[in-house]
């Protein structure tokens, strides 16, 4: 009987971490509330409280499983042998991939972290990875030419920024239809390499 409890507690969990990146996804972390999300995982909103004390702590363990999955993804856009243009695009693809395979934890640690000084500690850990690989590829650009005077971390901070507003745009809220993620991500890989590698036309 306590195999069968903890099997079904462990559906419902799920069944309430589903819910709730279908709703945070659709409305936003602040304005979600746990009425809304056990009402569309079918469940009481007392059951909420035998997995999470509240919203926040759910989104906080989410916060801290996904902190680990980013970095590992990063991993791939620094793999050698790359072009400067396929390295732009795998960079690109890693984000938009990143946020799309995990919009309820961007949204909800991005939106908490203006309300919560451990949020805004996650997000920033969270935008460090590729804040710093574009500031290496800003200072690799700079020893061939590129970007002279620029701050590289400034145009690390500025693309990363970039790249989150957009995504949050495309991916966000109740659409009509799915972004084109080929389209959005070549989008963004165009951005970012002409921000560093463009020369400019007189």
């Amino acid at each position: 009987m306590a195999e069968f409890a903890t099997h079904r507690g462990r559906r419902t969990q799920a069944a309430i971490d589903t819910a709730a990146r279908i709703v945070i996804a659709r409305k936003g972390i602040l304005a979600t509330t746990i009425a809304d999300i056990t009402a569309e995982a079918g469940r009481s909103s007392a059951s909420f409280y035998n997995y999470y004390d509240s919203k926040e702590a759910m989104v906080r363990q989410w916060a801290l499983r996904f902190r680990d999955e980013a970095n590992d993804r990063a991993q791939s856009v620094t793999r050698h042998g790359l072009s400067n243009r396929e390295r732009a695009y795998q960079a690109a693809a890693a984000h938009w991939h990143t946020y799309r395979n995990r919009l309820a934890e961007m949204i909800s640690v991005s939106q908490l972290a203006m309300v919560n000084d451990d949020f805004a500690q996650y997000w920033a850990e969270i935008c460090a990875v590729p804040i710093s690989f574009i500031t290496d590829t800003v200072k690799r650009a700079q020893s061939q030419g590129y970007c002279p005077g620029d701050d590289p971390q400034l145009i690390a901070e500025a693309i990363v920024a970039m790249f989150n507003q957009f995504c949050y745009i495309q991916l966000s809220g109740a659409r009509a239809e799915e972004p084109d993620g080929q389209a959005c991500i070549q989008t963004l890989a165009n951005i970012y390499y002409r921000a560093i590698y463009g020369e400019e036309v007189h």
